[in-house]
């Protein structure tokens, strides 16, 4: 293997194609602030190295990219790239990670508007993560002893675990499918409308007029606080051990709680079967 270190990079695509290398502490940045430095490299390691560049890791298969750091410079820094690892590092970069396949992400800490879209076989775990926008369409993902905090969040997934988090976020899992959140907290606003195969199980869920217009939802023993305006036009299967402030006319299935503020049954524009119990 190729070994290349103590070096600086600005130029255009410097290691372009670089197969078969180890790249230990080397910065790309500089004045000629060239772009694409890494693309289309092949079985690359990448240690304690700083890139402040543009594109630097496009169309890479096979890497390890490990403690080093990204910069709000490096926008867009990995896209189409396969097969990789990102380990002890920072990525502060907007669209951090785009149409990706099989990459892991461990102990990191992520800023990046726009994180994980498109892609394909991702793991997250023991990572901090703030994201207004996080894996966007993306499919058979999942997460454990994550910290993030976002707004839309999850949209458009398929997929998806998530395990020991806490999620701060807000119209999170809209028009999501098939994921299941166990042992995690989650807050947010309007979470979830229009899921389809969502199973909350041993959560907390905190928000206004959480999980309407869902299909499939199942929520197994999760404590509800400051929730309103729930479960209206979902099909639902639920058991609550904390209270619940108000309810809004569930379309079907049942809903057991531990109290129930309010149970509105008005203004429907369906039928609504859902059987309400309290213990």
């Amino acid at each position: 293997m190729e070994i290349i270190k103590n070096k600086n990079f600005d130029e255009e695509r410097s290691l372009y194609h670089i197969m078969n290398a180890k790249i230990e502490n080397c910065t790309f940045a500089g004045p000629a602030d060239g772009e694409s430095v890494l693309k289309e490299a092949r079985n690359i390691e990448v240690v304690d190295s700083r890139f402040s560049l543009r594109y630097p890791l496009w169309h890479v298969d096979g890497f390890v990219l490990s403690h080093s750091t990204l910069d709000e410079k490096t926008r867009a820094p990995i896209w189409y790239a396969k097969n990789g690892s990102i380990v002890d590092s920072s990525i502060h970069s907007i669209k951090g990670v785009r149409e990706c396949d099989h990459i892991t992400i461990r102990n990191c800490d992520i800023a990046s508007n726009e994180f994980g879209w498109k892609s394909h076989h991702i793991e997250m775990k023991d990572s901090t993560i703030a994201s207004e926008y996080i894996f966007l369409d993306s499919t058979d993902v999942s997460l454990e002893n994550v910290q993030m905090k976002g707004k839309y969040s999850f949209q458009y997934m398929e997929n998806l675990t998530i395990e020991n988090c806490i999620l701060d976020t807000k119209d999170a899992f809209w028009h999501s499918k098939n994921v299941t959140v166990r042992n995690s907290v989650v807050k947010g606003e309007y979470l979830a409308w229009f899921s389809d195969g969502l199973t909350l199980d041993h959560c907390k869920i905190m928000g206004t007029q959480p999980l309407c217009y869902c299909k499939n939802l199942t929520l197994i023993d999760c404590e509800m606080i400051d929730t309103d305006l729930a479960f209206e036009y979902s099909d639902v299967l639920a058991t609550v051990v904390s209270s619940i402030d108000s309810i809004k006319n569930p379309r079907s299935g049942k809903i057991v709680a531990k109290s129930i503020g309010e149970i509105i049954r008005e203004g429907s524009i369906m039928k609504d079967t859902c059987e309400i119990v309290t213990e």
